[in-house]
């Protein structure tokens, strides 16, 4: 997902791994020019690798490429879209800690951003279904403050509660977040999984999309540092 400089040749790689979830760990000698193991170690590259245990860092000793689609990636808006994608992984991501459902997100997400001609599109629904596997995800049929539903006038995003709010109960506090009856089925759509028998959707909404990224903002504490690489290429 990420990696960092250690010394005058070895890098620290932030791996997410289907056993042990987030891991660091060092690749010796990958910034020589003659390793063969850096380039098995890209950006969202699936690998089978071997691990011996250090003192405080594992080491890689090997790496074997089980998917890769780095050639994609290195297109600017691809590569803006999967740097996003992983630092917000691992904002969230405890060291240490299985999680099947985000590494299958992660396995889905990197051929589909290789492979999108508007990479930055698809960015909405990961992260909103990545705050679904967190257990951080609002509900989307009710208000967060009545429990009532949501009218013909659509709803408004309550950051700071985590949800959506009917029109009685936000309907004078401006527009900054409103949705309109089309956003609300979009965001669904968006959150919803693609095996649930639930129309599923790929793009949000402008509002939709920006409304999940500010609830993504507020979960983590800061907005990721990849968010203004993306948002460099928008229209």
């Amino acid at each position: 997902m990420r990696s960092r400089n250690l010394g005058e040749a070895d890098k620290i790689f932030t791996l997410f791994t289907r056993i042990a979830g987030k891991v660091d760990a060092v690749g010796k000698g990958v910034r020589r020019t003659k390793n063969s193991l850096g380039g098995r170690l890209e950006l969202l590259t699936e690998s089978t690798m071997t691990l011996h245990r250090g003192r405080s860092l594992d080491i890689i000793t090997s790496a074997v490429t089980v998917r890769s689609h780095w050639t994609g990636l290195t297109e600017p808006r691809a590569l803006a879209a999967a740097s996003l994608i992983a630092e917000i992984v691992d904002m969230f991501c405890e060291p240490d800690l299985p999680l099947d459902e985000i590494y299958a997100l992660l396995s889905n997400a990197s051929p589909a951003i290789a492979a999108s001609a508007s990479p930055s599109a698809l960015v909405p629904r990961f992260e909103l279904r990545l705050l679904h596997a967190l257990g951080l995800a609002p509900p989307d049929d009710a208000c967060i403050r009545c429990g009532g539903p949501f009218n013909d006038h659509g709803a408004w995003m309550d950051i700071d509660a985590g949800g959506l709010g009917c029109e009685g109960c936000y309907g004078a506090r401006g527009d900054m977040h409103s949705l309109d009856v089309a956003d609300v089925e979009n965001f669904r759509a968006l959150g919803a999984p693609r095996a649930a028998g639930m129309r599923a959707a790929i793009n949000a909404t402008p509002k939709v999309a920006r409304a999940i990224d500010d609830l993504v903002t507020f979960h983590l504490g800061r907005r990721p540092k990849a968010r203004a690489f993306l948002d460099a290429f928008a229209p």
